[in-house]
């Protein structure tokens, strides 16, 4: 599924289908923009002023839809604090000024972390027909950041055959909310089969896990 754009009067709206969860955070939040289950064209850029759009697009967890305002309204800024979300048995959900292998790919974005996924590092829902079970509660660890510093970029490089590497401040939660961990530096694994998770244990050897950087 391509990349697709569609221009508003008062506002660009892009859909990246390699990137969409199904959420559906979009049809739910503003269904006369985002049509469901029609053939053709689904979305209409017109069909709702640029800050409903603009909040489809901040609650769209995947970053599957990004929003750039013609109407000299503000676009979408880095937060104010970098998150990572541990989705029961589901992927990392990130929150942040991202870059994924050295290129910037807004704030948001689902990443795999079964293992099973067809356009990795980004998740599509695998996890699901698969069966992967992985907790959403992992234990808290202590932390010496604050969180007035879990700000800047957040570099991710997927590791080939092995975990994704993520270098920034960022603060990683549970499924509920909780604070885990705060990080600058760590390797979360994205085979699947860590006993550490979210975080690599360096099982991907031992399975024999295959994947691109």
């Amino acid at each position: 599924m391509s990349v697709e754009t569609v221009e508003g009067q008062q506002a660009t709206v892009t859909f990246d289908g390699h990137r969409c969860i199904h959420a559906r955070r979009c049809v739910l939040g503003e269904p006369a923009a985002f049509k469901a289950n029609v053939e053709g064209p689904w979305i209409d850029a017109d069909a709702a002023d640029p800050e409903a759009l603009m909040r489809v697009a901040r609650n769209c967890p995947s970053g599957a839809i990004h929003v750039v305002r013609k109407d000299g309204g503000v676009n979408e800024t880095a937060p104010v604090a970098n998150i990572v979300m541990v989705r029961e048995n589901g992927p990392l959900a990130f929150h942040a000024d991202l870059r994924l292998n050295d290129e910037e790919v807004g704030y948001r974005a689902t990443l795999c972390r079964c293992g099973l996924s067809r356009h990795k590092p980004y998740c599509d829902n695998s996890h699901i027909e698969g069966g992967f079970v992985a907790t959403g509660e992992p234990a808290s660890k202590e932390s010496q950041l604050k969180i007035t510093e879990l700000t800047g970029p957040v570099e991710v490089q997927p590791v080939v055959n092995g975990p994704l590497m993520v270098t920034g401040r960022l603060e990683v939660d549970s499924g509920t909310g909780r604070n885990v961990e705060r990080v600058e530096k760590t390797w979360f694994c994205r085979c699947g089969h860590s006993a550490k998770k979210p975080f690599c244990d360096g099982s991907h050897k031992r399975v024999g896990f295959q994947a691109p950087a």
